[in-house]
């Protein structure tokens, strides 16, 4: 089966629960399609680059999953359709990579892979 990840952002005023919430809804859609999330990670709020929706900050999810790709097409509707999500990222990948993504890794692991000058 193919390997998806897919990053969304949800608007600022959910609270922490309500947005977590919104992983569990979008997983069970996966699941009931055929598909399923191998790992979830909330990255709590975040600022962004520019306003979306008159925002400036969001509830930013990672997921990874293993699913067909109708199942994708299918959570991604969904996710554009929902009031509270304001942008999706699905991006198709050969492998998942093992450990916690790059945004939930601690400072110092970070910098020690690159030379400060």
């Amino acid at each position: 089966m193919p390997l998806y990840e897919h990053v969304f952002i949800s608007r600022q005023d959910l609270s922490g629960a309500q947005a977590e919430g919104l992983i569990e809804h979008f997983s069970s859609v996966l699941g009931d399609n055929g598909g399923k999330v191998v790992e979830h990670e909330y990255w709590g709020v975040k600022t962004m680059a520019y306003k979306i929706n008159k925002n400036r900050k969001g509830h930013y999810a990672f997921l990874r999953t293993e699913a067909p790709a109708p199942a994708v097409q299918e959570m991604e509707r969904l996710m554009r359709l929902h009031d509270d999500v304001m942008r999706v990222l699905t991006i198709k990948v050969d492998e998942h990579a093992e450990g916690p993504s790059v945004q939930m890794q601690k400072r110092d692991e970070r910098d020690s892979r690159r030379e400060r000058r």
